[in-house]
């Protein structure tokens, strides 16, 4: 027989790791110490090197025949900030809530999940967890990495479903079946400084620079469709750090933030973007991240499936969408079906954050059942 898991304890003892991104060592040592017991083989492994590096990764993995469903997540949680009733890193019962920084993003997830598991046979098909150490940071050696390795050992999930407390209002009143894509990009627009009194012996890039910003402030990517909200560029920065009131400086930055829906791709918007900068500033530098790609798991059997079990414990049926910032599914959809679903989402990245008593034990049903029906022949 399995080790019971007690979804509460375990959750707090993830809470009780100061895993400030990127999480490492105490954290995984949590972790690796629940499933063990449950026969998972865990695989702990670092990848990457500065600046978006090391990260410590976990893979588990039980069972090798039959459907494979994994699940994915992070142990990472942003810094807590101050003002804090209590210390974020201790768990606190008050109430029927429990406190501590990672209650929703998203240890409880994981506590609920590997609660779950350890209630289903061991031979009923293959489980994996995909848990990384920088999801909440730059994301470059984390589940990326976690899929390479995964890739070197021939392991393809069936199913995939990501933790993330994609809850609104109430447990399971939404799901994410997709997200935007996103990138972030740099201007940087030469100038000639000089005297204000003498401007035609000086070349003020700023007067390039507005007339740029206007243009793309003015760019209609799409109207958004079915699944998505419109594509939008937001202008986060604009920089020209100078000092003196009578020079026209040598330098003016900007910089923007695209998400975007599956009518775009990240690498067409920067060509875009960088077109765009060269006919009004020739010179012009532009730089890009492409954070992730917009997909789409369109509605269908798994989508059903996840819903279906959060019908039968909570009596109602989630939302399908796919709103909100980037998550980890983004790497994950391009190797098997993907939908996210965890606890309710007020809290995260907030002061105080906490999470219902109630809720983790109803995840964690949910789950099991998630994962029972998906590991059923006729569910691959």
């Amino acid at each position: 027989m399995l080790a019971a898991i007690d979804v509460t304890t375990l959750t707090k003892a993830l809470i009780a790791c100061e895993s400030v991104t990127p999480a490492s060592t105490a954290v995984f040592d949590v972790l690796e110490q629940a499933l063990v017991p449950l026969g998972f083989a865990v695989e702990r492994f670092v990848a990457g090197e500065a600046p978006d590096g090391p990260v410590e990764n976990l893979l588990a993995v039980r069972g090798t025949a039959g459907p494979h469903f994994a699940f994915a997540g992070h142990l990472d949680v942003v810094p807590p900030g101050s003002g804090w009733r209590g210390d974020p890193f201790v768990p606190e019962v008050r109430g029927d809530l429990l406190y501590g920084r990672g209650a929703v993003d998203m240890k409880g997830a994981i506590a609920a999940f590997v609660a779950a598991v350890a209630r289903i046979p061991a031979d009923a098909g293959t489980i994996s967890l995909i848990i990384t150490g920088d999801e909440e940071g730059p994301a470059t050696y984390g589940t990326v990495a976690l899929i390479d390795r995964m890739a070197a050992r021939g392991l393809r999930p069936d199913l995939c479903l990501v933790g993330e407390p994609t809850s609104v209002d109430r447990l399971g009143d939404m799901i994410k079946i997709g997200r935007r894509g996103s990138v972030n990009i740099w201007i940087d627009v030469p100038g000639k400084q000089g005297h204000v009194a003498y401007p035609h012996l000086a070349d003020n890039p700023i007067r390039r620079l507005v007339s740029l910003l206007a243009d793309i402030n003015a760019i209609e990517l799409d109207h958004g469709n079915d699944w998505f909200q419109p594509s939008n560029i937001e202008v986060t920065d604009v920089t020209v750090g100078n000092p003196a009131t009578n020079v026209i400086p040598a330098k003016a930055s900007a910089r923007l933030s695209i998400r975007f829906n599956d009518q775009q791709r990240g690498d067409a918007l920067v060509d875009r973007i960088t077109t765009l900068a060269q006919a009004h500033a020739p010179g012009a530098t532009v730089t890009a991240r492409i954070s992730g790609e917009a997909f789409l798991t369109l509605p269908g059997s798994f989508s059903s499936l996840v819903a279906d079990a959060i019908a039968r414990h909570t009596g109602h049926h989630p939302a399908l969408s796919t709103t909100g910032g980037t998550s980890d599914a983004r790497f994950l959809s391009k190797i098997c079906p993907v939908v996210e679903f965890g606890l309710v989402n007020a809290t995260m990245h907030k002061l105080d954050e906490a999470v219902a008593l109630d809720d983790l034990a109803v995840l964690s049903d949910i789950y099991a059942d998630i994962v029972t029906t998906a590991l059923q022949p006729a569910s691959a």
